[in-house]
């Protein structure tokens, strides 16, 4: 692993690189190994569209559909079984960087089925079931951010179980997530979890902020709308960060802290840029700080480590800018807990939209299997 690299440089300066990507192509042909070599790729975040797109457009489940077929498995058992097999064998491949990172790194997210979204006790009960199947110590388990995930993600930590939590757009929401894992750290304390050995991620979402409210910028049409164009995804994700320090400077977290707690860290997802007149780096170089996780497309990821400019820390100090730039979008009429909202709703929406088509395509993989004979 080269010192002179930018992704080299990105690691020095506090961001841990993850890839946003997983399949069982990635781990067989020894491309996510070259990764992890090469460009400091120290982590994994799967999604249902990652898994969609893995298990649809690959031959090398086609074995395994045909055995499941031949023993009357129904297709949501069947992706189950796949989906966590990857997920397993991606915690092996990682699992010495997480042994030297005590943890903090080598992780590889699974996240709950989406519809259970909306659904408490379902997805707490779905995060144990993925959490035992997986049976790895660096496997991260992702819970959506939605209002009723708040009190899984204190239930599933307070369990003694890392956390990942995923789809977070506002500020409110960020804050509501942290205090859910503080919650869960002080039960996993009373229920006498060794709290050294939980960790957590807030996944906050970047370029999905830029494509929905610069278009709300182009219909405006001034230009004074056009100059704030392709700006506020970063000023949102830097207030998060502000929050982060913030609260893990409280009396609250020191006694945590003390019992041996390890701070949840900003996570920064959809990273890719969207608008192809943007640097095709944009959501990397401009949200650089200590102790924070960047996980990229292979795109972004390529992008950065051909030509990424690392200049160091690129978050701190920028509050008051970030601030103003969100009041003058409320100004033009912009509302931002209106697009924070709809792109919850969005992002549920389609990850539950790829589970489903999931579900379809393994099914008649599974008939078309049956039928071979």
């Amino acid at each position: 692993m080269t010192n002179t690299t930018p992704t080299a440089a990105l690691s020095a300066a506090g961001v841990s690189i993850w890839l946003d990507d997983l399949s069982r192509t990635r781990l067989n042909s020894g491309s996510l190994a070259k990764l992890i070599e090469e460009k400091n790729v120290v982590g994994v975040t799967t999604n249902p569209s990652i898994f969609e797109a893995a298990i649809t457009k690959s031959a090398d489940y086609k074995p395994e559909l045909k055995k499941f077929s031949a023993a009357g498995v129904g297709a949501e058992d069947a992706v189950f079984e796949l989906t966590t097999a990857d997920v397993a064998d991606g915690c092996d491949l990682f699992a010495p960087i997480a042994e030297a990172t005590k943890g903090v790194d080598g992780r590889v997210s699974i996240e709950v089925d989406p519809r259970k979204a909306w659904d408490t006790e379902g997805t707490i009960a779905e995060a144990k079931r993925l959490y035992a199947k997986v049976d790895k110590k660096n496997v991260y388990i992702k819970i959506p951010a939605t209002v009723e995930g708040l009190e899984a993600i204190t239930a599933t930590v307070g369990a003694g179980i890392s956390v990942n939590v995923t789809l977070i757009f506002s500020l409110e929401r960020y804050r509501a997530v942290v205090n859910a894992f503080l919650s869960g750290l002080e039960l996993a304390k009373t229920n006498g979890h060794n709290l050294a050995d939980i960790h957590s991620v807030a996944s906050f979402f970047v370029s999905r902020v830029d494509s929905e409210i610069d278009s709300r910028l182009d219909a405006i049409g001034t230009e004074e709308a056009a100059a704030l164009k392709g700006q506020a995804g970063l000023a949102n994700a830097r207030l998060a960060y502000q929050a982060f320090e913030e609260i893990f400077s409280s009396e609250r977290w020191a006694l945590l802290a003390d019992a041996g707690a390890l701070p949840q860290r900003p996570l920064w997802a959809s990273t890719g840029v969207k608008n192809t007149a943007y640097p095709d780096t944009l959501y990397v170089t401009e949200l650089v700080a200590a102790n924070v996780v960047n996980t990229m497309p292979e795109k972004t990821l390529d992008a950065t480590f051909e030509h990424g400019v690392v200049t160091g820390d690129t978050i701190t100090g920028t509050y008051e800018d970030s601030n103003a730039l969100l009041n003058k979008l409320e100004g033009l009429g912009i509302s931002y807990n209106e697009v924070v909202a709809l792109l919850e709703t969005e992002g549920l929406d389609k990850f539950v939209a790829s589970w489903k088509e999931l579900l379809n395509h393994v099914q008649d993989a599974l008939d078309a299997a049956g039928a071979e004979g």
